[in-house]
């Protein structure tokens, strides 16, 4: 049963952890974050953004996919299914195809016209148990082919969503999305403070957590940050492992081109990639 991700979120902050959001794109992506996630007894947080629902023949089909999954493999553990980036229209549509949290990313609307889209959201979302993230302050980086250079939020601007009743909030502090360049300056655990300090007891969301130093992660997670989302370190973990088997030619020994065999190398790179960023995390043996 798919949960929203909510209450996990504030018992995350509570607790002084993060819950991981990784992004999925196949069957058996997702299947090896479930697998950790129960092997490990950690919450987790399965990321879809609308380009990988499409590609996946639409929100219903992940949905329904990731619903199936977990019966099948027996996952206890809380799992959110979350909208990652999503439009005003691709926000409903999640909601529609049984998703149990959607992001609204208003961010490149005028901050009035981000609050009024955002507070209908929450609004319908709730109405059906779901919850919602907002963004205040762009992201940087490349993620479905949108590309920005990056943002720091404004404190007040956050307060003014977080008090619309969201159920957390994304914020700009210099993170990136992708692969960080050799000379950025960090994360500006200014800002973050002090968007902690005007938004409470709201659990604030790290976009772009591939590559960020350890301590720095830490750091993050005791101003606040209770969900850190991981999708670009997969992604490298995984062509890696099978950049690896097909370089070695196992692809051409006996039917080692099966795909089932081709992409086993990957899946379990990706399962070592979850593990490793949910001990980070804190979130082992939290459910």
């Amino acid at each position: 049963m798919l949960v929203s991700a909510e209450k996990m979120l504030r018992d995350a902050k509570a607790g002084k952890y993060a819950v991981g959001q990784f992004n999925i794109n196949n069957l058996e992506w997702t299947k090896a974050v479930l697998l950790t996630a129960e092997a490990l007894r950690s919450p987790v947080i399965l990321g879809v953004s609308e380009g990988a629902g499409k590609y996946m023949c639409g929100f219903k089909t992940v949905a329904d996919m990731t619903k199936a999954m977990m019966e099948y493999l027996g996952v206890t553990v809380p799992v959110a299914l979350h909208l990652d980036h999503g439009t005003y229209d691709g926000a409903y549509a999640a909601m529609d195809a049984g998703f149990s949290s959607v992001m609204f990313d208003g961010s490149h609307y005028a901050i009035d016209e981000n609050i009024e889209k955002t507070r209908q959201i929450i609004a319908d979302a709730h109405a059906r148990g779901i919850s919602v993230e907002a963004e205040v302050g762009a992201i940087g980086g490349e993620e479905d082919g949108v590309i920005g250079g990056g943002e720091v939020a404004d404190p007040d601007e956050c307060k003014r969503i977080a008090d619309l009743g969201v159920d957390m909030l994304a914020a700009g502090i210099g993170n990136i999305h992708g692969k960080y360049p050799e000379n950025w300056a960090g994360l500006r655990f200014d800002v973050l403070d002090a968007i902690q300090q005007k938004t409470g007891e709201m659990p604030l969301v790290l976009h772009g957590g591939t590559g960020i130093p350890a301590d720095m992660i830490r750091q993050a997670i005791s101003l606040g940050v209770s969900k850190i989302n991981v999708n670009t370190e997969c992604q490298l973990s995984f062509a890696a492992a099978t950049r690896e088997y097909v370089e070695a030619g196992r692809d051409l020994q006996g039917k080692g081109f099966d795909p089932r065999k081709l992409l086993a190398p990957g899946v379990e790179a990706i399962k070592a990639t979850v593990k490793e960023k949910m001990e980070l995390f804190g979130s082992v043996n939290r459910a």
